[in-house]
């Protein structure tokens, strides 16, 4: 299994053999044996293949079993964040109000969010009942029953949303939850049948706005997303942190008196 995963992972990042011999320090003849399975790797030899090759570290923790050894990144749960990352997350939240700040995982779930998230949710979702638990972003603006029918140009967000998520499962094809999310997110009613086909060719934004209006009630956000840099851990590495920041003064004044209602 080893020789496949390392032969799969060169493909995805379009390497000859050479060139990963190269930028690895070992040579052709050896990678080439280690491929067919002629040659099995030390552990310190696997984690330097798959670190020139950016392997996502849950995918490294696969490839490590796959060739007898343990895992080296965690298998954490969601809820398993590490206690001093866990008190700068919450300390973030805290400073970011009135503000939504949302802690989700790759596919969107909601792990975590600040009282801002909570009250713009109350204020904007049509029918709280329908909420799904887990709340995830996708279902937040694609369900009609949710924030989908006060969304100012719904399929312009909506379809910046889904190109985003689809460059995502294209990349990470080997992750289950990115290619059901993609088919759930594709079967919602209203989502028009040509956007199955992702646009590649569409310009990605580094940041990503959306604007809400729910009677005289109306926000404009852009948000922009945080991760972790060398994380060295699966939950880390797979934690997003989603931040809201208002375009107006107008948001901002919103936010503020949502904040001191709810309070």
């Amino acid at each position: 299994m080893f020789g496949a995963l390392l032969k799969y992972w060169r493909g995805r990042r379009g390497l000859s053999q050479l060139a990963l011999a190269l930028e690895a320090g070992i040579s052709a003849r050896h990678l080439s044996f280690l491929e067919s399975g002629r040659a099995q790797p030390s552990e310190p030899m696997a984690l330097r293949l798959f670190r020139v090759l950016e392997v996502p570290l849950r995918d490294q923790d696969e490839a490590l079993r796959a060739s007898g050894f343990s895992s080296r990144f965690g298998e954490s749960t969601p809820g398993e964040i590490p206690a001093a990352v866990d008190r700068a997350i919450a300390r973030m939240m805290r400073q970011h109000e009135p503000y939504p700040l949302t802690v989700i995982t790759p596919d969107a779930v909601v792990l975590r969010r600040n009282r801002g998230a909570e009250v713009l949710f109350g204020a904007f979702v049509a029918e709280p009942q329908h909420l799904p638990d887990p709340l995830d972003m996708f279902s937040l603006v694609f369900d009609p029953r949710l924030l989908r029918p006060f969304v100012l140009g719904w399929e312009a967000t909506a379809r910046q949303m889904l190109g985003r998520l689809q460059r995502e499962a294209l990349a990470m094809r080997r992750d289950a939850r990115l290619a059901a999310l993609v088919e759930r997110v594709l079967a919602y009613p209203g989502v028009p049948r040509d956007w199955r086909e992702p646009d590649l060719s569409a310009p990605v934004d580094p940041t990503f706005t959306v604007r809400l209006r729910r009677g005289d009630l109306a926000v404009s956000f852009f948000t922009a997303i945080t991760v972790f840099s060398a994380p060295q851990q699966v939950i880390l590495e797979e934690l997003r942190l989603e931040s809201c920041f208002p375009l107006d003064d107008q948001t901002a004044e919103t936010c503020a008196r949502l904040a001191g209602l709810a309070g």
